[in-house]
């Protein structure tokens, strides 16, 4: 059985043919039509998650894992405007989601009929594309319009090299849960022909000479993620004496010869060593970069090039010094480089040595200091499940991983910074976890957790998803930042807290481990990844907030002195 409505069996039935494979759903009335459209496709799992703004998250999750489309279908009203906060992530992400949103008629629009806003064009800032449906199939048109509308909103949000969110807002008449045999409608599928960019040979020439007589070339790649051929070529490049291949945890692409962790250490350097670390060239990839203060460096010390490699021709200039786009993948541009005869020169062994040394004081330091968050981290790296993947919760998380030589952990690691926000980062772990069915670590603050606790009101729940919350009773990155000097700083932005994570644990039955010291965690962590009954898992870690701060800002005096 199906929907009566025929435009409705058709958006189904074309996300079907066009390779959607996961519907999230949340549930409402006037989105019956849709949801029993989707239903009734057998190649389609349809997922209920009540929560829009969880289900936008889980959803994005999945599409993170997958690369394709996820359907997000929900009722009308206010329930469209809860999945903004995943909408905004996927599109800076360029994560695939096809939202798929009911409506009322045109008609009833601003007459206070209930759960009616103004839904068309809603997400318009954030969207790949936005369409309307028509409201019913009175004319042949309205039938051929649906078709070229689904094909076209999956071809551009499927996009390959420029992924993101599509809207089809629908607009439906009563009555809504009328169902017939089957649909018997014949579809057209509108399919886009791949193509590919390739370089000019003039402006292949042109790369190679100014990349041959640099001696000092950076390489920057940001959210990505892990790409084996990517990898492979950009260890051969570093080869080259004069480059430097820079990651962070999140561009999951990693070699003993890159530079994985630069937060901090930049800043020891005096005036005279960072001119002389300068780059003539810098090349980016990849989506944002966490490193705020490597960020700072950059602008100050400008490169006299800056190529960014985009397939989507994104004019991305967060160091201010953007000269080039390269619209060609960025594997291909990469192996042309490659051809470039090596550079004479001690650029890359410089910057090499100057992060062995932060990471040797890391080591030493930690080993003196008190417990705290980022001991706490250190433990929970070192215990990492080989390929299995972590979702990092965003402020204080993300950047004590980039702390740390993620390299070695052998594990791949997301995060929501497309918009950098704390909404979702649970809900999102159990759409990835979901997807992949790979051990998945969600290492997350307190405030992270709670503000997306709804994402454990999901009866999806993965048994591969480890939870870990560092609660330091409040925003413990608000200690390190400007904002510490403020009087205000407890009561509205630290937000200081005495929840514990334990009530919710109860709450969905999950089982729940705590540790208040190295030696409880150490224990913990021995079993934390084995089999607890199909179940997912949540560890609290309780560490002192005021002395966090004084840890991590005494690390980056210690690699000064």
């Amino acid at each position: 059985m199906t929907t009566s409505k025929p435009i409705i069996n058709a958006i189904a039935e074309l996300a079907a043919i066009k390779g959607v494979e996961h519907a999230v759903i949340s549930s409402g009335s006037r989105n019956a039509p849709i949801v029993i459209a989707f239903n009734a496709q057998k190649k389609i799992k349809c997922l209920s998650v009540i929560d829009e703004r969880s289900a936008g998250f889980f959803a994005l999750g999945i599409a993170q894992q997958t690369g394709k489309p996820v359907a997000l279908i929900c009722t009308s009203g206010s329930a469209v405007l809860n999945y903004a906060p995943a909408i905004v992530e996927a599109y800076y992400q360029k994560v695939p989601l096809l939202i798929l949103t009911a409506d009322r008629p045109m008609e009833w629009i601003d007459q206070d009929d209930g759960q009616t806003i103004r839904q068309y064009n809603i997400f318009s800032s954030y969207v790949k594309a936005s369409f309307i449906m028509p409201a019913d199939n009175s004319h042949p048109d309205e039938m051929w319009y649906a078709e070229k509308v689904v094909s076209e909103a999956y071809n551009c949000a499927a996009k390959k090299g420029d992924k993101g969110p599509v809207h089809i807002n629908i607009p439906l008449r009563e009555p809504l849960y009328n169902e017939v045999e089957k649909s018997r409608v014949k579809l057209k599928n509108i399919e886009v022909i791949d193509v590919k960019s390739s370089l000019s040979h003039a402006a292949e020439n042109d790369l190679l000479n100014e990349w041959g007589t640099a001696k000092n070339k950076m390489i920057i790649c940001g959210l990505h993620k892990s790409d084996e051929e990517l990898n492979k070529v950009l260890s051969k490049l570093a080869e080259d004496e004069s480059v430097i291949v820079i990651t962070e945890s999140t561009s999951n692409l990693f070699d003993e010869k890159f530079v994985s962790s630069v937060d901090g250490y930049f800043e020891t350097l005096t005036e005279v060593e960072k001119k002389e670390l300068q780059p003539e060239i810098l090349v980016t990839i990849g989506g944002p970069v966490t490193t705020k203060k490597f960020k700072s460096y950059l602008r100050k010390y400008k490169p006299e090039q800056q190529w960014h490699v985009s397939t989507s021709s994104s004019h991305i200039d967060t160091y201010q010094t953007l000269t080039k786009v390269i619209p060609v993948e960025a594997v291909d541009l990469f192996s042309t480089l490659v051809k470039a005869k090596p550079v004479k020169s001690d650029y890359a062994k410089k910057i090499k040595d100057i992060e062995a040394k932060a990471l040797a004081q890391l080591d030493v330091y930690i080993k003196q200091a008190p417990f705290s968050d980022l001991k706490a981290f250190q433990s929970i790296l070192n215990r990492l499940p080989a390929d299995s993947d972590v979702q990092l919760g965003n402020s204080t998380p993300i950047r004590y991983a980039n702390l740390f030589d993620v390299a070695k952990t052998k594990a791949h690691y997301y995060s929501n910074r497309g918009v950098s926000g704390i909404d979702g980062s649970v809900s999102t772990a159990v759409g990835a976890a979901y997807a992949s069915a790979k051990m998945t670590t969600l290492i997350t603050g307190d405030l992270t957790f709670f503000y997306d606790a709804n994402g454990l009101w999901n009866k999806h729940l993965p048994p591969n998803l480890r939870i870990i919350v560092i609660n330091n009773s409040g925003g413990g990155i608000f200690r390190v930042i400007d904002s510490k000097d403020t009087p205000l700083l407890e009561e509205y932005f630290e937000a200081t807290h005495n929840r514990r994570a334990e009530s919710l644990a109860k709450m969905y039955d999950l089982p729940y481990y705590s540790a208040n010291n190295e030696k409880d965690l150490e224990k913990t962590l021995d079993g934390f990844y084995k089999d607890h009954n199909g179940k997912p898992v949540i560890l609290e870690i309780f560490t002192p907030n005021k002395i966090n701060a004084e840890v991590l800002l005494g690390y980056f005096k210690f690699l000064k002195k």
